[in-house]
């Protein structure tokens, strides 16, 4: 009888692989080399056959977990998105709001949803500031009921994924690469988020059906090197000083074509210096308090012939309130599936204060919230893009969004430096 193993390696088959016992001993060491070389290649097929099923079991799981880990996607997230984006008041609007967990969008996102109306956020979470500071917003955000998407504007998917979710009445577009200084450094970022990103936004906007209307943040900085003053949104706006004012200005080109072309009611904002509570700290009056209360030296640029820089500082809570304008007031989109079937609002607006104050004057009053003398370096201003002063004429929005600002800077820096104290830990009080 052969053996266990034999029968395993050469099954008895009539007629097939019959061994004789009577033949001589090489015949049996011939079979015992070929039984042993058959057993180790079958043990090779075995370990290829293993190792490939755990590389494939292991493919697997790193897909599920790739999936389970994705910032968007699935059952659940959109189960968050819809809840976020119901609106709970009558007449109200479903509100995507890009650049959220920003300075600006953060603000917006919470009024909103204060008033009813539903809010989807979306930002990119960037490193161009502290992102904690961006999560930290978020994290206000979310306890008050708004879901932020994590997620690029470039991301024609993803936006296409939560308009197919939410039927949006309206985008508030305040994601872009902000600071005017930055763009020599990495002039990429700025075409990047405030140039292609507004195009892939608009791409789906005007692809939505229904179309929703639009507001975006230009900026003050489009009035570059104009003199005139008061700026009005009537003045010249082709000459910038710096490329963040260029991607800006060609934004409202942009959002011209698109209104022209597909419909879409487009309003876009000149802000004139937003500051306040949970503020951008790339921006003076932050870096200023910042420096201050660490003893440090701080930088007071100056213009031709020693004049003293000035900015219409506009208080958060007033830019809110022209934001919210906007959006109230911007009518509806004309377009269907991307094809026009009327002319549709286009709108530009400047949100300003009014009141342009000097940047020593600005320091002055921190010093004062901050009982601390600020060491003073007074220097040249660079040509980086700055502007020597910037001042609102308001008069259109106040007219047609009824804009008007409450916030003074010394009121408005009290709230800041109170915020500034409490967030960062020092608990000292603000008199």
């Amino acid at each position: 009888m052969p053996s266990s193993l034999e029968d395993e390696l050469f099954p008895s088959t009539p007629g097939k692989f019959k061994i004789e016992r009577n033949h001589g001993m090489m015949n049996r060491q011939v079979y015992r080399c070929f039984a042993s070389t058959s057993t180790m290649f079958l043990w090779a097929l075995f370990l290829i056959a293993l190792t490939a099923s755990y590389l494939s079991f292991q493919s697997f799981v790193d897909s599920g977990s790739r999936y389970i880990s994705a910032s968007w996607g699935g059952i659940q997230w959109e189960k968050q998105v819809r809840t976020s984006a119901q609106i709970h008041r009558q007449g109200g609007m479903s509100v995507l709001v890009t650049g959220a967990a920003g300075f600006v969008g953060s603000h917006v996102s919470l009024a909103l949803k204060r008033r009813g109306d539903g809010v989807i956020g979306l930002d990119n979470f960037n490193d161009y500031y502290d992102p904690s500071l961006k999560k930290a917003r978020k994290a206000l955000l979310t306890s008050h009921g708004v879901f932020i998407v994590e997620g690029d504007i470039n991301d024609a998917k993803l936006l296409a994924k939560l308009f197919d979710v939410v039927a949006f009445t309206h985008v508030m577009h305040l994601a872009a690469q902000a600071g005017v200084r930055y763009a020599m450094e990495n002039p990429h970022s700025y075409v990047h988020s405030n140039i292609a990103g507004l195009v892939t936004l608009l791409e789906a906007c005007k692809t939505a059906n229904p179309q929703p209307s639009v507001v975006w943040a230009s900026s003050s900085s489009v009035y570059g090197l104009n003199e005139k003053s008061p700026f009005s949104e009537s003045d010249r706006t082709d000459q910038p000083a710096s490329l963040y004012a260029a991607t800006k200005k060609a934004g409202e080109e942009i959002t011209h074509t698109y209104n022209h072309i597909y419909g879409l009611s487009i309003t876009g904002l000149r802000f004139f210096t937003v500051y306040g509570p949970w503020g951008r700290p790339d921006m003076a009056y932050f870096s200023f308090t910042r420096n201050i209360l660490q003893g440090k030296p701080i930088t007071v640029y100056r213009g031709k012939n020693h004049v003293d820089l000035a900015r219409d500082f506009t208080y958060i809570d007033d830019i809110v309130k022209g934001c919210i304008g906007s959006l109230d007031t911007s009518g509806k989109s004309t377009g269907s599936g991307g094809k026009k079937r009327g002319p549709a609002p286009y709108r530009i607006f400047n949100l300003g204060n009014t009141s342009p104050v000097t940047v020593p004057t600005l320091v002055s009053i921190l010093e004062r919230h901050l009982k601390v003398k600020a060491k003073r370096n007074i220097l040249d201003m660079p040509g980086n893009g700055d502007v020597p002063f910037t001042h609102a004429n308001i008069s259109s929005a106040r007219r047609e969004l009824g804009y008007k600002p409450t916030t003074d800077l010394q009121t408005g820096l009290k709230k800041f430096v109170k915020w500034y104290l409490s967030y960062y830990g020092y608990g000292k009080p603000v008199n």
